[in-house]
């Protein structure tokens, strides 16, 4: 079958990234981080538009798109620290979410099985189903954990008669076995959504949510340093799936269901990088950039800066466990600005 080529835009590769093909393995063999993108969204049930996410969350940035971005807080460059492709996305037949959600799957599992750490570019939240499994399907499933940011649990069962769309996929997760109930920490829930019903389900999967009513409360360190412990019971990796939507809209109105309340930019930013700098991350996605609802491109950027976030901390962490050195988020930016990158 003859490909239709990019379907949402130019075929460009995340900030100039080297290309791969998934279909040749010696293209991507020794990668540290596969970038894909997933650009469906046949699951969204209010505002459309995240099939052109992955195309902004690639290319919304200022500087040049030469694959390469120093950290000003971390010291490393994580786009030439590892090595980073971009396997371009993968075609999905608009509004046929079961063919989607397998060649979705597909993809990520083939990632996954080179050692790499599948990096989705979203699309609606429907692919955290395909996203998370495709991982499992590798590591063995109920051996990785998932934290999910996010305003909805997504977890309703039948919805406009599908069992399949964007306020459903960790129902599905958690039905399928690919996750477990108990390793799934949510943070960020608010509003009006879901009812009771979905709700004494999710207390009878002993799912851990941090609603932002105990965020406020307790501080969102103290809950992630929580969820941490949790995530990493019994349990060989995490997976972290970023809906942007978990972030007030006066900071990512470019999404599909806003919903006001929520994260600043800054709190989800030191978030992403405290969960890839602290735990065994095995997948990420992020999701839910719909550019037809963006203003000056606020969305697609946080979105751009959670991808090199979570790079760039990863980038750090290996760094660390190689030299013997860490990370100390309290040192001035001109402490340290005569050592060299690369080595301690």
């Amino acid at each position: 079958m003859s490909r239709y080529g990019a379907q949402f835009g130019p075929d460009v590769t995340f900030l100039g990234v080297p290309p791969c093909d998934l279909e040749d393995e010696s293209t991507y063999a020794g990668a540290d981080i596969v970038i894909l993108g997933a650009p469906f969204d046949g699951g969204t049930s209010h505002r459309p538009g995240t099939r052109f996410g992955p195309m902004a969350i690639r290319t919304t940035d200022y500087l040049a798109h030469d694959g390469s971005r120093p950290s000003l807080a971390l010291r490393v460059d994580g786009l030439q620290d590892l090595r980073v492709v971009d396997a371009g996305d993968v075609e999905l037949p608009p509004g046929d979410i079961e063919t989607a959600m397998a060649r979705i799957e597909a993809a990520v599992e083939r990632i996954a099985r080179s050692g790499a750490i599948p990096l989705i570019l979203g699309g609606d939240h429907s692919i955290a189903f395909p996203d998370a499994k495709g991982v499992a399907n590798v590591l063995g499933h109920g051996r990785i954990s998932m934290i999910h940011f996010d305003a909805h649990a997504d977890t309703g069962d039948i919805e406009f008669g599908s069992l399949w769309g964007h306020g459903q996929p960790m129902r599905r997760l958690i039905e399928s076995g690919a996750l477990r109930g108990d390793r799934f920490l949510q943070v960020g829930l608010r509003g009006y959504w879901p009812g009771p019903e979905t709700l004494d389900w999710m207390a009878a999967q002993r799912m851990r949510s941090y609603e932002m009513t105990e965020i406020g409360h307790r501080g969102l360190a103290t809950c992630l340093t929580e969820a941490f412990t949790i995530a990493t019971d019994e349990c060989d990796g995490v997976f972290l799936s970023v809906d942007i939507d978990v972030c007030d809209p006066g900071h990512a109105p470019g999404t599909g269901t806003p919903e006001p309340g929520g994260l600043s930019a800054r709190e989800l930013l030191d978030s992403v990088r405290r969960i890839c700098l602290e735990l065994p991350v095995v997948g990420i996605d992020v999701v839910e950039v719909s550019p037809p609802y963006d203003h000056a491109d606020i969305t697609a950027a946080l979105a751009n800066r959670v991808v090199l976030e979570a790079i760039s901390a990863i980038a750090r962490k290996r760094r660390d466990a190689a030299y013997g050195t860490s990370w100390n988020p309290a040192t001035p930016l001109l402490a340290d600005r005569h050592q060299p990158r690369q080595e301690p």
